[in-house]
């Protein structure tokens, strides 16, 4: 596509800052290198084949999904080695199979006894195999097996018996982003590694060779001190980061990747509001940032070229319309924005955020749009 200006975007618009996500793709791979573990980048996040294959180590893969969707997407263009990282039911066994009758290797993942005697049974009626990781509750966050509960070995022993490859165990620290601090983190971090690498080595005393043990979240990974015993890492949220993580103080609000574009479309001046076109539509109901020391509404406020303006974020959302306001609901210092000066929000949630659109608009070095990346969502 020609190159153009942000002020020839219809809003609102999703815009990418491709400098700033290529920084912060250098600093996780930098920091992964540093702990000596690979690399299996989540694209539950940007849901599109130009910013992943900026991920992963070759175009085939690894990779880490959060939808059998997502698996399709990727593997149409190209990539076989794909973990499906939500625990399996059993409606979605057959598009399973189909993946893999395709040459995809695709991984699936459980926490029961009762998913993985759904999974030995389908495997005899197929005759299909099938790679099964066992996912940990490490935090107590979600989903997974307990790392002492005798229901890990179990489990194991009876995917092991019947012939289905047990590839390892797997768990995502998802307590991390409750932390108050950076200390809190890294002592997540460790306590996400002694789960799983114990689950491991419970397996491995009974004869399971569980080869792959995999951890994932972006806070811990950039802030753990050692992975001794872990093999991989799957992150997905580094890539734009977003608000929460900035509360989190893992990334600044300046390497923020993602932002909307919108347009003041009116006043509300004895209520110190200013209106744009970009409600809870553009930037989704998240309020991921409310429970943290700073609530950032549903985002914080920038002039169109990425810088935020003094303490002003977006104080209100309706579908289409959203209300700009000075965080301390004092009218008398909001300042005077024109019907038509456009403005960016930076998301509290990247993922839920980008998810509202169909397209990246790419800005690149030069502060122009030069390209558009498709992108897509549900199921």
């Amino acid at each position: 596509m020609n190159k153009r200006s942000l002020e020839q975007c219809e809003t609102p618009a999703l815009i990418l800052d491709e400098a700033k996500m290529e920084r912060n793709i250098a600093r996780m791979q930098s920091k992964l290198r540093s702990l000596d573990v690979a690399f299996r980048p989540h694209a539950k996040t940007n849901k599109c084949i130009d910013v992943t294959r900026r991920l992963m180590q070759t175009p085939e893969g690894p990779l880490t999904v959060s939808t059998l969707r997502e698996a399709d997407y990727f593997a149409e263009h190209g990539v076989k080695d794909i973990l499906y990282a939500v625990c399996i039911a059993p409606n979605k066994l057959d598009h399973v199979i189909a993946l893999r009758q395709k040459g995809v290797k695709l991984t699936i993942i459980l926490d029961s006894l009762d998913a993985a005697q759904m999974v030995v049974d389908r495997a005899r009626a197929s005759q299909q195999d099938f790679d099964v990781m066992i996912e940990i509750d490490s935090d107590g966050h979600r989903s997974g097996v307990q790392p002492d509960a005798p229901e890990l070995t179990e489990i194991g022993l009876l995917l092991h018996a019947a012939g289905v490859n047990v590839a390892g165990v797997l768990t995502h620290a998802g307590s991390s982003y409750d932390c108050n601090t950076t200390d809190q983190i890294r002592e997540r971090a460790e306590q996400e590694r002694i789960a799983v690498v114990g689950s491991a080595e419970r397996l491995r005393a009974v004869g399971i060779p569980c080869p792959v043990v995999s951890v994932g979240s972006t806070p811990t990974a950039l802030f753990a001190e050692h992975l001794d015993g872990v093999t991989e890492v799957r992150t997905g949220v580094f890539v734009f980061f977003d608000l929460v993580m900035a509360g989190l103080d893992v990334c600044r609000v300046e390497e923020i990747a993602l932002s909307v574009l919108g347009t003041v479309i009116g006043h509300q001046n004895d209520k110190g509001w200013t209106i744009i076109d970009a409600g809870w539509m553009a930037m989704s109901r998240d309020r991921g940032t409310a429970r943290q020391p700073v609530d950032q509404g549903y985002g914080v406020v920038c002039d169109v070229d990425g810088q935020p303006l003094e303490d002003f974020i977006l104080i209100g959302a309706n579908q289409e319309h959203g209300i700009i306001a000075h965080r301390s609901g004092s009218g008398s210092t909001v300042p005077h924005l024109k019907v038509g000066t456009q403005v960016r929000i930076l998301p509290n949630h990247a993922c839920s955020t980008a998810a509202q659109y169909g397209h990246y608009n790419v800005l690149g070095r030069d502060h122009e749009i030069t390209a558009a990346w498709q992108r897509f969502s549900g199921w």
